[in-house]
Formats: structure tokens, C-alpha cells, sequence
């Protein structure tokens, strides 16, 4: 067993964190400041100044560390300055306090406060108890360059400088008592601006504590002279390194890391041996993180990533102990981590990273490092039982920690390449390998991978995110975390499907089994085991029937054989848990979906036509081809549609035993076999609500094994498919590869292309409608369109009914302007409707005709869609059973409406002189040339002037078709003949529109009208033919 002060090494040394930066060497390096004096406990004064000092720090103030110690307070002891390092041979390169040491216990400044006003009665005594503070300051500091600054407190706001002579004087003189210079005493009045003062304050600390570190930097600087390269190298480095960090606390970050560079150089000159080799790695490890940190500080991240690669080529190769090469591993991995930190950490200051330079990459790479350390762990560390841990404990040390960075705790300041005790030597590896078999890997592991995850995710790097976060999946596994494990892998798997990696996803199902498996989830393990199976996997044949064979015993409710290469231990816990799965009773039905992923079944869906007549029966074909090694057969087919009243007749079902689905049987229609495709046929009757409407396969449910074991139901979605078959239908599109010839009842598989959906239209009618008509129309004329409907059927149509009029969807103003009727001896006005709907004209007998008559009135010219629609029922007969379909039938016309006059104005004198303009109270002619624009003779029946109020006649207003010269009653007009007609008008001053109205009838004896308007002269002529 391991010896009692082993838990210590544990922490320190050989934990998972060993491999840990220390904390003091990751911080920011501030100066340290310790402030004495203060009672922050019970002294609400005191209180109030040191949370002004260390409460709610802006980024602006000076950086400085402060403490609050006693005034008596023990410092580390300096050790005595040494004047010859001629004898001298270092143990080691840096101590492990050194860092913490002058971070948190030697202060670059002691600062005395003290309560003391100018005019404090008992001045004497009060100076003299402040020089003894001072002075005991000085007792623990004895050796060390600190500085001491003294800050009296005060209760009244001090004088201008000058003006205060006593103020001046008292001064002085506990500056001469407590031997100090006059920039180290200040005052400090508790007032209201308390803050402000205590700002000041700080700065003044701060050049002190720069004079601190500026001396102590110049204090390493003189030792060099007494160094030489041979015995002192290791000095080199350390002093180097010391120089560097005091740069830091002094925030002189420029030559820090010129100091840091140079260190750094000088670590790769050490002559490395086995027994140094882990020192040179922490040191250049420790000061490569500096130098990488302050080049993210200075932004100038290229240097960064170049120093971190050149520190990477210059010390992988350096592994040390082969018996030990797992450290080697982990120190690599910490190396890419901490840079991905810093690199992560420089990105949330602002600094812009790209997609293939970022933080992931890093935690990638320590990650590998982290898994190769795992392996080499597993064969280097592979004791047996009996192999007991070394005691004395070789990993123990007498102050608990190492003397130096980087050293073995068994030989420390050992600088020899000489192995002086190989038991002991022996006993260290023993007891660092036993440790190592310890450390849990793989939550390192998955920590890593979990950060490049984020990382990579951020960048959007999908590829890189679903490769890392499989390994964490396998991880999981390895970690025996399956839950985790399956759900990683489960995550990711739909991308590797849809990019087509199948021996990517291969491996992955595979541990997802195992997965699944070991913790007995049924669903699961049907799932992988289908999918395993089908024709995206690349396990051989073997693997594949093997699978297939735990698949039917799982069925059967037996318990599938292990799966390979699982651990043992987790294999007995997972056969009792399969136990217990077959003797609980409950579901024992399955459904899967597949559309997500692709089984060994694949099926296809396709109607025969995209339509169907409703008295013909729906027909479609389901298509089935099995991927699995050996012939499979199903219990039941079932298909469903968007109207669930069709699902009954589509279902196919065939009794079997849970025995026979693996047997070698290639008869029925259930039967799959391998490679080969199946045609199911099915038809129904569609209903004679569903015309107009499409009909759509949902699903396609196949049942795999029976109710006496467990029955799996695999579901396709709509007319069928899987995760693969949009990429395979691509590719047999694109493919020119020639098909090989097959048998007449086999098909291509590739060639089957998936119809879900079908339209159910109505029967086709069998009757024929004529229109009968004479055009063009007039405007406003009572046209007239004659409708025959003539049965063609074998048997009576009944309710027939007729629609006539406007096509509907034709421009806004034609059907305000249209109206239709049944009834032509009257003129149809506004109230009429541009379409009759459902007009019932009765029934018909086979060869029977009727004729119904149609009237229609335009109001504006232009051509117009009328449309005759005729719809009936009839009793049919399909598939043995009698529907009522209702047929119709359309017929549209295109009708042209013409004017049927074109009427001419002329102003004429009375001495029938054409006039450009006409006078008040002067008389003239208007003359009207009336011209026929119908096809047919028009009677004029009689004409009408109307005028408007300004405007009166010479004599009375008489019809001109009535009363003039040569002119008879009524007039007819034919064609292109003008008719001339005169009316003297008396114009008054003021002018306006005036109207002329021309009635008459058309040569059908129809009425019809039309108005004329003349600008500043309007004429209506209303005629009625």
C-alpha cells in the first residue's frame, strides 16, 4: 500500500491536474503592496480605506496587489548575499516558491498608516510610537530592498502645501525620527472625497514599487558577471527568467518578453539527459506560455502561433523515459491546451480569429495527446493485482512539495546523468505507472474534445464539430457512460447519413449497438441492428448475418448473443438486464420511422396515373426490396392515406410463425428475398365526394415478426423512402451506365420513381352541348344565344341543370356591364346578373335534345367569354358496386359587341359655311352625319337632341327622321350609308356639352341605342332599332 504522505503527491505531482501551469505563473503579475496599520475589523475608518483600496477596482487604476498584514509581520527571511559563485553549482532552474514569493509574500512596499493630526497635543510621544512602527517594518525586512512609505491619517483636510508652517515643520522632522525621505510620508484626511485621495495615493505607490522591481532587476543583472557557461547554465536561465518576471510586476511588458525570449533559448541549450529531460520541459513549457501570453497582450497573435509551433517542433521529439512516455503525452496535450486558452482568452479581449485559425484546433490537438497518453497508459501501466505500490512512498518529499520545477521527488537537486540508485529509480516509475492506471482519462478526454466542440461550433465548422463529437461519444463508451455515449452518437449520425459517409457511419453504429446493447434498450437496438443491415453498411456478410441473427432472436423475445469486443464486466450486468427484458410483460410493438435513417427494407409507392376518373378503380403498386444477407419475411403491409376510409382496402396480410421469418423460404407474397424486387398491387373504389380532390399515401407500414414475440413496425413516410434515397435517386439520374436486361416481371429498382399522390377527377360525361348564335352583338342589344343539350348515355340522366353567361374572372367592368336573362321582349337594366347559375331543365332519356334560349345585353363594346355549363347525375356501376357520379360538361364562346352607329359633327353657318367657333346670339347650323357600323340593316326609329340651358333652338325641336324633307317613317339605314341631318341651333353666351338621341331596331327586330357627346357641343342620339 502506498505510504501515509502519498495523498500529497497525489495533488502536487502525480494527479490528473500534475500537468497544471501553476496559478502565479497564469496570473497577471501585479505589484505587491502590503498595508500595515489598519484595524479593518473593528475601525470603521480604517474599513472605509481599505475597501477604497481594494473594492470595485476600474480597469484604469494602477495595478498593484495589496494586503493588509500586521505591523509586525514576519516576511521571508533574505538569504545572504553571495560574493563568489565560483564553487557554486545550482541544483536546479527555478525554485517552486520563487513565483508566489515575490507574487504574495515580499512586498515591493510596506505601507504604515497611522493616526496623526498636525496638531495633535501629544505630538512627541505619537511621533515617537510611529518611528517604532517603522522601525519594527524595517526588523522584518531586514536584508531585502522593500520600500516604506508611512500614510498619516487624518480628520481635517490638510492645508496648501507652504501654508502650514507647522504642518511643514512636525514633517520634517518624523521624516528625520522614522529615516524617511519626504516622498515617502503622506496625508491622508478622512473626508468626503476619500476616494480620490486614495487614487493619489496609489499612483505614488506604484512609482515606488517601480523602483523596487527596477533595483531588483539591476540586483540579478550584476550576478551574470560571476556566472560561466559551463557549471552555471542552469543559473542562466534562472536568472533570465527572474529578470523577465520582475519586468512583468514592474509592467514593462516590451522587455519582459525580450528577457522571456531569451530564457527560453537558453532552457534548449541545457545538454538534456533522461534524468533532466522533464525539467527542461517544464521550464521551456512555463516560459513559452509567457512569451505566447504577451504576445496576445501586445496583439500580435501571429507571433504568438509562431513561437507556439517552434516550441512544439523543438520538444515533441523529447520524450524521456519510455517507461514514462504517457507524461510525455500529457505534457503535450497541456501544452496545445493552455494555448488554446490563451488563444480563447485573447478572443474574448477582442482580438478577430477565422475558420481555420481558432481555438478549436488547440483542444483538438491536446485532446490526440490526451488519448495517445491514454493508450500508453493502458500498455505501460497494465500491472497485475499483486503488484503492490512502492513503499517507502518514492513520490514523498519532506516539506510535502518539490525544491524545483520539473524534478523527480525520489533524486531532487540530482544533477548527475548517472542513475545512482536504480532500485530507487525503479520504484519511482513503479509508483508514478500505478498512479497513472488511476487517472480517469477519458473525462480528460472528453473536456478537451468538449472545448474543441464549442470552439468549432462558434466557427461553424459542422464537419469538425460532428468528427470531435464522435470521439466523445467513443469516449462516453470507453468511460462506460452509454447514455451519453448513444446520445452523442445518435446526434451526429443524420449528418453522416446525409452526406452519404457510409463507413464513417458504419463505425458509428457499430459502438451504438454496443451502446445500446449493454444497456438493453430494445428500440434502440432494432433500430442499429436494421440499419446495420441495409445497404448503407459496409460490415462484411458475416458481421451483417450475425446481426441479423440477434435481430429475430430479439423479435422471438429471447436475448441476443453479446456483442464483439465489449468489456466483460459490462456484458454480464447487460445479460441480466436482457433477462429481465424478456420476462417483464408490456409493448411489445415497435414502431420505427425510417425516413431518418435507412433500413434493410426499402419501399416505393407509386399510383399508375397522377389521375383517376371516379368511376374507375384507384390502382397503385408497392415496391419492396430486402438489403439483409439472407430472405426475410413480413407478417403484414399496411397503407394509409390523407382519407382514412381507404385504408382497408389496402391491407395485405399473411399468417406466419415467429420461427419462419428467418427460414429459407422464397414462396409468397411476403417473402423478401435479397437483391430481388417485389410488386404488390392494390386498388380501391375512390368516393364520389373526393372528385376534385387528391388522394395521398401517408405511410407504408411493414410489420416484422409476430404477437407471440415482438413485432416491429418500419415506417415510411408518404409514397416511401429513406435518408439515402434522394442521393441515390441523383445519382442513377446522372449515372450513364447501361442497365442490365431483366426478366419481364422483375424491374429496375433505380428506375421505380415514387407517386404518392393522385387526383380523383369526375367521369367524363357523355352528352354534347351546341350554342347557336349570330355575331357580332350591339351595344345594348338583347343578344340572343340558343343552348342544345343532347344525351349520349345508356341510361337516363336526371337533374340536369344549366349555368350560362359570363365567364367568370374576366375584367370588373365587363360583368357590370353585362347582363343576362331568359326573357328577350324586355330590355335588361342594372338588376339583371351577369351569369345564371343552375338553371333546371329536367331530365333527359338516351338520344333526348333540348334547347333553352339565352338573351344578353352589353353595355360596352369589346370582345367577352360566355360560358355554358351543363351538369347532370347518373347512376354507374364499378368494381360490383353502384355510385352516383355527377358529370358536367362546359363550352365557352368568344362574342364580339360593335357600335352600331358612328356618328360625325359639323358647325356650318347658316349659308352652310364651315365654322371654326360660334357667337352669342348668332345662329347656326349643326350638322350630324349618322353612319351604320352593323352588318346589318338598322331602322331608325326617331332622334333627339337635348341641350343644355345655355343653348336654345331657333324654332321648335321636331325629329329630323320624322319630319324631314325626302324622309319617311321609320328610315332605314344600311350599312356604310350616311344620313345627313341639320338642326339650327341660337346659341346663347354661355356654351355647353350637348346630347343627341337616336332610337331604332336592328334587322332582327331587337331594340338597341346609342349616345353621342361632342366637347363644348354634346349630341345624344338615341336610336331604337
Amino acid at each position: 500500500m502506498r505510504g501515509t504522505g502519498g495523498f500529497l503527491c497525489d495533488i502536487l505531482n502525480m494527479s490528473p491536474t500534475q500537468w497544471d501551469f501553476p496559478v502565479e505563473l497564469c496570473c497577471r503579475p501585479m505589484a505587491f503592496v502590503t498595508l500595515t496599520g489598519l484595524d479593518v475589523v473593528y475601525n470603521a475608518v480604517h474599513r472605509a480605506v481599505w475597501d477604497a483600496f481594494c473594492a470595485n477596482r476600474r480597469a484604469d487604476r494602477v495595478p498593484i496587489s495589496f494586503k493588509v498584514l500586521p505591523g509586525d509581520h514576519e516576511y521571508p527571511k533574505c538569504r545572504s548575499k553571495r560574493t563568489s559563485y565560483e564553487w557554486y553549482i545550482p541544483k536546479g532552474i527555478l525554485k517552486t516558491g520563487w513565483m508566489n514569493k515575490h507574487l504574495n509574500l515580499v512586498p515591493a512596499l510596506v505601507v504604515v498608516f497611522y493616526e496623526l493630526d498636525w496638531d495633535e497635543p501629544q505630538w512627541k510621544e505619537k511621533q515617537s510610537e510611529c518611528a517604532t512602527r517603522v522601525e519594527i517594518v524595517r526588523q522584518s525586512l531586514q536584508g531585502r530592498n522593500t520600500k516604506v512609505a508611512v500614510v498619516l491619517i487624518q480628520k481635517k483636510t490638510p492645508l496648501p502645501p507652504g501654508e502650514d508652517i507647522i504642518a511643514s515643520e512636525r514633517a520634517a522632522a518624523l521624516c528625520n525620527v522614522c529615516e524617511l525621505s519626504g516622498k515617502s510620508l503622506f496625508v491622508l484626511p478622512h473626508t468626503d472625497h476619500l476616494v480620490g485621495y486614495i487614487i493619489r495615493l496609489e499612483n505614488a505607490f506604484y512609482e515606488h514599487a517601480q523602483t523596487y522591481y527596477y533595483t531588483e532587476i539591476r540586483r540579478v543583472k550584476s550576478h551574470k558577471e560571476f556566472l560561466n557557461k559551463t557549471t552555471h547554465q542552469l543559473l542562466f536561465v534562472r536568472h533570465q527568467f527572474k529578470i523577465a518576471f520582475f519586468s512583468e510586476l514592474k509592467q514593462d511588458t516590451q522587455n519582459a518578453l525580450k528577457n522571456y525570449r531569451t530564457a527560453y533559448n537558453l532552457v534548449h541549450e541545457l545538454r538534456a539527459h533522461e534524468t533532466n529531460i522533464l525539467e527542461i520541459k517544464t521550464m521551456a513549457g512555463f516560459i513559452n506560455y509567457k512569451i505566447c501570453r504577451l504576445c496576445f497582450q501586445h496583439n500580435t497573435p501571429l507571433d504568438a502561433i509562431a513561437q507556439f509551433r517552434k516550441h512544439i517542433d523543438l520538444c515533441k521529439k523529447k520524450v524521456g523515459s519510455a517507461e514514462l512516455s504517457f507524461e510525455h503525452a500529457a505534457w503535450m496535450s497541456k501544452q496545445f491546451q493552455a494555448f488554446g486558452d490563451l488563444f480563447d482568452e485573447a478572443i474574448k479581449l477582442g482580438l478577430t480569429a477565422i475558420q481555420t485559425q481558432n481555438p478549436g484546433f488547440y483542444y483538438q490537438q491536446a485532446a490526440y495527446y490526451a488519448q495517445e497518453r491514454k493508450q500508453h497508459a493502458r500498455a505501460l501501466c497494465n500491472h497485475d493485482a499483486s503488484v503492490m505500490y512502492p513503499s517507502p512512498d518514492p513520490l514523498e518529499t519532506q516539506t510535502g512539495v518539490l525544491d524545483f520545477y520539473g524534478q523527480r521527488p525520489w533524486r531532487q537537486g540530482v544533477l548527475s546523468f548517472d542513475l545512482s540508485d536504480p532500485e530507487k529509480e525503479k520504484a519511482g516509475v513503479l509508483a508514478i505507472q500505478l498512479l497513472e492506471r488511476s487517472v480517469v482519462h477519458s473525462e480528460i478526454i472528453i473536456s478537451l474534445l468538449s472545448n474543441a466542440v464549442a470552439q468549432f461550433k462558434k466557427y461553424k465548422c459542422p464537419r469538425m464539430k460532428s468528427h470531435l463529437m464522435v470521439q466523445m461519444g467513443e469516449e462516453y463508451y470507453y468511460a462506460k457512460d452509454y447514455t451519453k455515449a448513444l446520445k452523442l452518437l445518435d446526434y451526429v449520425m443524420c449528418d453522416y447519413r446525409s452526406e452519404g459517409w457510409w463507413t464513417l457511419l458504419t463505425s458509428i453504429l457499430t459502438t451504438a449497438l454496443k451502446c445500446s446493447y449493454l444497456m438493453a434498450q430494445l428500440k434502440d437496438y432494432i433500430t442499429y441492428s436494421l440499419e446495420l443491415l441495409g445497404r448503407a453498411s459496409t460490415l462484411k456478410d458475416d458481421q451483417k448475418s450475425r446481426i441479423e441473427k440477434n435481430l429475430m432472436n430479439v423479435l422471438m423475445n429471447e436475448s441476443p448473443d453479446p456483442e464483439p469486443d465489449c468489456d466483460v464486466l459490462a456484458v454480464k450486468t447487460a445479460q441480466k438486464l436482457w433477462a429481465d427484458r424478456v420476462s417483464l410483460a408490456g409493448s411489445n410493438v415497435f414502431t420505427i420511422g425510417v425516413q431518418d435513417f435507412v433500413p434493410f427494407v426499402q419501399c416505393k409507392a407509386k399510383f399508375h396515373a397522377p389521375s383517376f376518373h371516379v368511376d374507375v378503380p384507384v390502382q397503385f403498386d408497392v415496391y419492396l426490396k430486402a438489403d439483409c444477407p439472407h430472405p426475410i419475411r413480413f407478417s403484414k403491409l399496411c397503407v394509409s392515406f390523407n382519407n382514412q376510409a381507404y385504408n382497408q382496402f389496402c391491407v395485405l396480410e399473411e399468417a406466419s410463425k415467429a420461427s419462419e421469418v428467418l427460414e429459407n423460404l422464397t414462396q409468397g407474397k411476403m417473402c423478401l428475398v435479397p437483391g430481388k424486387t417485389r410488386k404488390l398491387l392494390f386498388k380501391f373504389v375512390a368516393k364520389t365526394e373526393d372528385v376534385g380532390k387528391k388522394i395521398e399515401i401517408t405511410s407504408v407500414d411493414l410489420v416484422l415478426g409476430s404477437e407471440s414475440g415482438r413485432c416491429v413496425v418500419l415506417s415510411w413516410q408518404g409514397g416511401g423512402g429513406d435518408a439515402a434515397s434522394s442521393q441515390e435517386a441523383l445519382q442513377a439520374a446522372r449515372s450513364f451506365k447501361r442497365r442490365p436486361k431483366l426478366p419481364n416481371n422483375e424491374v429496375h429498382w433505380d428506375s421505380i420513381i415514387i407517386q404518392a399522390s393522385t387526383m380523383i377527377i369526375s367521369r367524363v360525361p357523355n352528352i354534347s352541348v351546341h350554342l347557336r348564335h349570330e355575331p357580332p352583338a350591339l351595344m345594348n342589344e338583347m343578344y340572343c344565344l340558343v343552348v342544345t343539350v343532347q344525351s349520349h348515355e345508356k341510361s337516363q340522366i336526371r337533374d340536369v341543370k344549366l349555368t350560362a353567361g359570363l365567364k367568370p374572372g374576366q375584367d370588373a367592368n365587363l360583368t357590370q356591364k353585362t347582363h343576362v336573362t331568359l326573357h328577350g321582349a324586355e330590355l335588361c337594366d342594372e338588376s339583371y346578373p351577369a351569369l345564371l347559375t343552375d338553371i333546371p331543365v329536367g331530365d333527359l332519356h338516351p338520344g333526348e335534345q333540348l334547347e333553352k334560349t339565352v338573351y344578353v345585353r352589353c353595355g360596352t363594346v369589346g370582345s367577352r367569354m360566355f360560358l355554358v355549363y351543363v351538369s347532370y347525375l347518373i347512376n354507374t356501376t364499378v368494381e360490383g358496386k353502384e355510385i352516383v357520379c355527377k358529370c358536367h360538361k362546359d363550352e365557352t364562346v368568344t362574342i364580339e359587341t360593335v357600335f352600331p352607329f358612328d356618328v360625325a359633327v359639323r358647325f356650318v353657318s347658316t349659308k352652310f359655311e364651315h365654322l371654326e367657333r360660334v357667337y352669342a346670339d348668332i345662329p347656326f347650323l349643326l350638322m350630324t352625319d349618322v353612319l351604320s357600323a352593323s352588318p346589318w340593316a338598322l331602322t331608325i326609329v326617331s332622334s333627339e337632341l337635348q341641350l343644355a340651358p345655355s343653348m336654345t333652338t331657333m324654332d321648335h325641336l321636331e325629329s329630323q327622321v320624322d319630319k324631314g324633307p325626302g324622309m319617311g317613317f321609320p328610315l332605314s339605314l344600311n350599312l356604310q350609308l350616311p344620313l345627313n341631318l341639320r338642326v339650327p341651333l341660337f346659341p346663347s353666351p354661355a356654351s355647353d356639352q350637348k346630347q343627341y338621341t337616336v332610337k331604332g331596331r336592328n334587322c332582327r327586330g331587337q331594340p338597341c341605342s346609342f349616345t353621342h357627346t361632342q366637347p363644348d357641343t354634346k349630341f345624344s342620339f338615341l336610336y331604337f332599332s
